[in-house]
């Protein structure tokens, strides 16, 4: 079987180093191409370099060159590069897997417009643990859904620019859908000083910002005389990078569509 040809978006950052990392030691991918915008520290270096075993692909700004050759593009940067790159890999059917947080509507309506001439895998979070949570969350919904208070706690590291995160949004979402609501009617995103008591209805978030916490998510359903917790921790990137090479590869006989994590892991 060809091995996958897989560029990677910001590719001098963290998670995209990550995802290099992960795909050079995967046999049945290979890293076709690399991107950063103009002026990262990164541009022009050989992308596996941190490494110590070069990869032969240069960390590049412009599309063309970053993009030239490859099958799928898998992007972890900010809502206005990912736009920018969808609208090149929709025009050059280049795949890709998107896990950028931070959409508004018009962003998520981009990318339902462009998996009609490629397709997309696009999910908060990647992790396979994360997805498998989901699931978890839903029957849990389901069965506490008349004296439980909800609430979705959840921590990251200082660099974060979006909150609450992707993940906790989508937790919310799955969460309102089983009860049969609409996150948007439900949801307390702030709590300061006379909040008067609790609508038993809503939704609660809170985020915690600091030092270099990968990603925790906490739903708590708090009855009367029990509380249940589903947590799920993220201690490292890597969980994110190897649940992307698996959209990757579920990609591989798709030509169009919208898709996310459920999906490929079969839980639809």
């Amino acid at each position: 079987m060809n091995r996958i040809k897989i560029a990677v978006a910001g590719a001098s950052g963290r998670m995209g180093r990550m995802l290099v990392e992960t795909i050079q030691a995967s046999d049945d991918a290979v890293l076709s191409g690399a991107l950063d915008r103009a002026g990262a520290p990164g541009i022009g270096a050989d992308a596996a370099a941190f490494l110590g075993t070069p990869s032969n692909v240069t960390i590049a700004s412009a599309l063309s060159d970053g993009l030239s050759g490859s099958d799928v593009l898998i992007d972890f940067t900010r809502p206005e590069a990912t736009l920018a790159h969808l609208a090149y890999c929709a025009e050059h059917g280049i795949k890709m897997v998107i896990g950028t947080t931070g959409f508004d509507q018009a962003g998520k309506d981009a990318i339902a417009a462009a998996a009609r001439k490629t397709a997309i895998v696009f999910a908060p979070n990647m992790s396979v643990g994360v997805n498998v949570t989901m699931k978890l969350l839903e029957l849990a919904a389901k069965s506490f859904s008349h004296g439980y208070d909800i609430e979705i706690i959840e921590a990251h590291h200082r660099h974060k620019v979006d909150a609450p995160s992707g993940t906790a949004l989508k937790m919310g979402e799955v969460i309102a859908d089983a009860l049969g609501r609409k996150l948007d009617d439900v949801a307390v995103y702030a709590r300061e000083g006379i909040t008067g008591e609790r609508d038993p209805s809503s939704i609660g978030f809170a985020a915690v910002r600091g030092g270099d916490i990968v990603g925790d998510h906490t739903v708590l359903f708090a009855g009367i005389g029990e509380r249940i917790e589903i947590t799920h921790k993220s201690s490292s990137r890597a969980t994110y990078a190897q649940g992307s090479l698996r959209a990757a590869r579920f990609l591989r006989d798709k030509q169009t569509g919208l898709f996310n994590m459920q999906d490929v892991l079969g839980l639809n």
